[in-house]
């Protein structure tokens, strides 16, 4: 059975439908060059690499969305010091974590409780449930996206991760996945492109600025 994405059909993904997955997705953000990921390259089995996720203690946030996310993106770039950015960014998750439905909003805990008890087969059931009901909420794709990550199953991760920047293309968790995804795959010029538009979003991020310093040596001096 095949799969869809931007119009075009892959009857099977192996690593090399993966590298094609890849070119869809960021096809489908601001244009920019990439080259084409190695499908001989094997991802590690035991990677566990910590994504950027919602912290545990949330803010209320105004009922507003859009203006408020244009203006706390505006607040997060413009940030001081690190205490106003790790505030700013736990506004902005605690906007793209609401839902009108109280059915979705119980179901995503319920998953992430699953998947703190690495309890991911049942998480994911519960995951597709959210998207399934609430296609329209983006924390859903990105959070199944993550699960997928840890499950190493970089083409559906990837299918949620496309999914995420359609909705919303400054989510710079997703950014950070996919960019992790294409290192693991020893993508690094793709890798690093996807770090570089993560902290175009969000200049504060931890680790990344130091992942993109390190891509940007080898990349570079590569192409020199």
């Amino acid at each position: 059975m095949g799969l869809r994405f931007l119009g075009l059909r892959f009857p099977r993904l192996g690593h090399t439908g993966a590298a094609i997955l890849v070119a869809a997705i960021l096809a489908a953000l601001p244009a920019t060059s990439f080259a084409q990921a190695d499908p001989r390259v094997v991802p590690p089995k035991d990677s566990r690499k910590k994504l950027p996720e919602a912290p545990a203690k949330l803010p209320k946030v105004g009922a507003d969305r859009t203006k408020g996310l244009d203006f706390l993106f505006g607040a997060l770039k413009a940030a001081p010091d690190e205490a106003s950015a790790k505030h700013v960014e736990a506004r902005i998750w605690a906007m793209w974590m609401q839902t009108p439905s109280d059915t979705a909003a119980l179901l995503m805990s319920r998953a992430k409780t699953a998947m703190d008890a690495q309890k991911m087969d049942i998480a994911l059931k519960l995951l597709d449930s959210v998207v399934k009901l609430r296609p329209d909420y983006t924390e859903a794709w990105n959070r199944r996206a993550t699960l997928y990550y840890l499950k190493n199953d970089y083409v559906h991760s990837m299918q949620d991760i496309q999914q995420v920047l359609i909705r919303e293309p400054r989510h710079f968790g997703a950014l950070v996945g996919l960019g992790m995804i294409m290192n693991d795959l020893g993508d690094e010029k793709r890798a690093l492109e996807a770090f570089r538009r993560a902290l175009a979003v969000n200049p504060h991020l931890e680790k990344v600025p130091d992942m993109v310093k390190s891509l940007t040596e080898k990349v570079e001096g590569r192409d020199i």
